[in-house]
């Protein structure tokens, strides 16, 4: 086996291990820019990219890392953004391939498992979502655009020379997927790990993050049509989770390192390396960590957990406003990954194999188990969003 093989399959153990812890918008229409918030400094870390042609990537081995790709100039997701459709009725669980370890054999053997449609409100398994071509399994990574039925997913490729890729995938309306979609890239990024996955109001823009080799992590916009993407980096953060896109396609919010959250203004590129604006929204001020983002549908305020209270802060600055303290189970992760609907009105949360609705008007809490091909789930804790 290859070192790029071993070294993604031990990532992958250890993802399995630490996570028990369709069709694009047709019609872009411009919108009109939301008022920008005061100046803040911009943060020295998160630098843009100048757009330039694609490198030319010889037909040799692969080194690590790969230059920060320029090729998408237009980075915002302005079109007309998916409608809400009212209260979710359907959610979608994605999760890693189940490792197991046969015997005394440290060498873990890996099983594909396919992401899944459920019913909302009861966590009934509704259907399995097709793979694309060359993708052999899910991966533990789900976005969810605002109409409860386009949905951006990462896959797992073959075992002997694994990567995620990602694909979308449009549900009727009784909750059965389409064909699968492929985002296929045009520049070159080794994903062997990606730590969060947003997909654009209007469908047409998809947001990850991923660690940089020899330190730091990157934050990249992908066309979903084209391919074409921008980069920017952090070198003094090993890790950015949390993505969010505003309402209106122009800035995407993230979670630094779980210490700060911070807005990364994408009509503000500039022309050289220090030209794009980004600034810190909010600083963790105790022991409990940011991870999950949400904007709320005016794109006036981001909601998010510091430790497992829910959490509402206006993007122009002002106080807190306490939205749910729900309990979680002893066992539970200090973080709380979470979901929030279209409508701003309901946050999911998935414990184990229970998904969680939060009615965010007065923080009540309901739960219900989530099956699999009408089983219980197996493995570790799947993502799943709404």
């Amino acid at each position: 086996m290859s070192s790029r093989s071993s070294a993604a399959l031990a990532g992958l153990a250890l993802a399995v291990l630490a996570a028990g812890c369709a069709d694009p918008a047709a019609d872009r229409v411009s919108l009109v820019s939301a008022a920008q918030p005061p100046a803040s400094p911009p943060l020295p870390s998160l630098t843009a990219v100048s757009p330039q042609p694609s490198p030319v990537v010889s037909s040799g081995p692969v080194r690590h890392p790969f230059p920060l790709a320029t090729s998408l100039a237009e980075p915002m997701a302005t079109g007309t953004p998916l409608a809400a459709t009212g209260s979710p009725r359907f959610f979608l669980s994605a999760r890693a391939p189940l490792a197991h370890f046969p015997g005394k054999s440290k060498t873990a053997v890996f099983t594909p498992v396919p992401p899944a449609v459920h019913n909302a409100e009861t966590g009934s398994f509704i259907a399995n979502i097709p793979l694309p071509p060359g993708v052999e399994s899910s991966w533990h990574l789900v976005a969810a655009a605002r109409d409860n039925r386009t949905f951006a997913i990462a896959g797992w490729t073959e075992p002997k020379n694994p990567d995620i890729r990602f694909f979308l995938v449009r549900l009727g309306e009784d909750g059965q997927p389409g064909k699968p979609v492929v985002v296929t890239q045009t520049d070159p990024d080794d994903l062997t790990l990606v730590y969060d996955l947003a997909l654009s109001a209007d469908g047409t823009r998809l947001a990850y993050s991923t660690p940089l080799i020899g330190g730091g992590a990157k934050i990249s916009v992908l066309d979903v049509t084209t391919g074409r993407r921008r980069d920017w980096k952090t070198l003094t953060h090993s890790m950015v989770r949390g993505l969010s896109w505003a309402p209106d396609g122009r800035s995407l919010a993230y979670v630094l390192g779980g210490r700060a959250i911070a807005l990364l203004d994408l009509a503000r590129l500039g022309t050289d390396p220090e030209g794009a604006a980004s600034r810190i929204i909010k600083n963790a001020t105790g022991a409990m960590p940011f991870e999950s983002l949400a904007h709320t549908p005016d794109g006036s305020a981001l909601i998010y957990a510091s430790g497992h209270t829910v959490e509402r802060v206006p993007l122009a600055g002002g106080p807190t406003q306490v939205l749910a303290r729900p309990e979680l189970p002893p066992d539970a992760s200090l973080s709380l990954r979470f979901s929030v609907d279209g409508t701003g009105e309901h946050l999911l949360y998935v414990h184990k194999w229970r998904a969680y609705r939060v009615a965010l008007a007065d923080g009540a809490v309901t739960s219900v188990p989530i099956t699999v091909d009408e089983r219980p789930g197996e493995g570790g804790s799947p993502r799943a969003a709404w």
